[in-house]
């Protein structure tokens, strides 16, 4: 069987096919480029920031093979050899600028090296043999032990240091790995802050969200576009502007607490300190996500008929009764819909938290820019973010056992 050009029939179904196929590709192409930009290449590079650590290596690449065969538990200082091709290592490093990156990366792990780095590097030019005296002379640290125990430890190419600073572990002197001291154990209680701060706000938006989306998905359809235009409004005033709102309301010296004590409720002296701390994060950030949670919720009501809960009223079930066994049970897709998103955007939360937080209120994603931006330390804030990724993506497949992701739709 043939075409009418005399091309068989299999064939050119075959080239159809193929068309088609090749039409789809280049529709899908340009969404398949932009995730492949924005979303998986920043992925891999987070992943491979986080155990990068060729810095060091790259400047010390004398030292180092040398560091090597150095008996770091003899209690004898590298040998003179080590201390030769340091010194050429920093006259090379003064030439190309890098000291002072090494000096900052090393800093993370042990605090002085900043310091010891950049005075070495201005002297350097000075220095004679013997280098093992003359290093100690610039700066007594190098006549110490555990400075070159971490730069031995250091010397690899991939480090593990960046998740154990994360977890609130790091190097004793010895170089086994130890647990910080109480002082230095912040991000173990950041994660746990975040995860029980966002888990309230869903919590408290879904609280808020079922009666408001009830309500436009049983008013008529002039009241219920009123209400949506309410709930839509915020979409249309900046963020900021709703942040410094909440600022105005909420200080000790705002119109919440203006009016508590006009009404007699509290006294002048006892204005609730309500900003700067974590009912603030938790006020604001509840204010900006709750259409996040309304949206979901209307468009799945707006599909149930009137008629479950009449059915159910003419069999004889009380209203609320009829209410919570037949109502709520249709409206699971849309509260599992909006509790995951308002969740997964509340968990990575940076605005709202860095201005109303203050101590008390900011999340681990506060710290992850500040490492980004102030500390410059982005190994450490790539774990910290590669650790929030890994425990949403837990606590997804988690939701998905207990709730069923194809369970939840957007109406």
């Amino acid at each position: 069987m043939v075409t009418t050009d005399g091309v068989p029939l299999r064939i050119s179904l075959a080239r159809a096919r193929r068309r088609n196929r090749n039409r789809a590709l280049l529709l899908v192409l340009p969404l398949f480029l932009f995730i492949l930009v924005t979303f998986f290449i920043p992925i891999t590079t987070m992943l491979f920031r986080s155990v990068e650590n060729q810095l060091v290596g790259e400047m010390l690449h004398r030292t180092l093979p040398l560091l090597q065969q150095w008996d770091q538990n003899g209690g004898q200082l590298p040998g003179e050899e080590v201390y030769a091709a340091l010194a050429e290592d920093f006259k090379e490093a003064r030439e190309n600028n890098t000291a002072g990156s090494v000096g900052r990366r090393l800093n993370y792990e042990e605090s002085g090296f900043s310091s010891l780095f950049r005075v070495t590097n201005r002297r350097i030019n000075k220095i004679e043999p013997p280098y093992q005296e003359a290093f100690i002379k610039i700066n007594k640290d190098w006549g110490k032990l555990d400075t070159w125990r971490v730069l031995k430890r250091e010397s690899r190419a991939y480090t593990p240091s960046y998740y154990l600073a994360a977890m609130d572990f790091g190097y004793s002197p010895a170089g086994s790995i130890q647990r910080n001291d109480d002082n230095n154990r912040i991000y173990l209680q950041l994660f746990g802050r975040t995860l029980w701060m966002s888990l309230l706000i869903t919590v408290l938006c879904l609280v808020l969200a079922y009666p408001i989306a009830f309500l436009m998905s049983t008013l008529p359809v002039k009241s219920s576009n009123l209400l949506m235009i309410l709930v839509l409004l915020p979409f249309w005033t900046s963020l900021l502007v709703r942040t410094s709102a909440w600022i105005a309301l909420l200080q000790k010296e705002g119109v919440i607490n203006d009016l508590l004590v006009w009404s007699g409720l509290i006294g002048d002296a006892s204005r609730l300190t309500m900003i700067h701390n974590a009912t603030g994060t938790i006020i604001a950030m509840t204010h900006v996500l709750l259409p996040f949670m309304v949206l979901p919720l209307y468009s799945v009501m707006k599909t149930i008929p009137p008629s479950y809960l009449r059915a159910a009223r003419s069999l004889g079930a009380s209203p609320t009764t009829a209410f919570i066994r037949v109502y709520m049970p249709n409206t699971v897709s849309g509260i599992g819909a909006g509790a995951i998103l308002v969740f997964i955007i509340s968990i990575g939360y940076y605005i709202t938290p860095a201005l109303v937080g203050g101590q008390s209120g900011t999340l681990i994603s506060n710290f992850i820019a500040y490492h980004l931006s102030s500390s410059l330390n982005w190994g450490l804030a790539a774990a910290l973010g590669t650790i929030l990724l890994v425990a949403v993506f837990v606590l997804y497949i988690v939701y998905d056992k207990l709730v069923g992701v194809n369970n939840m739709k957007m109406g």
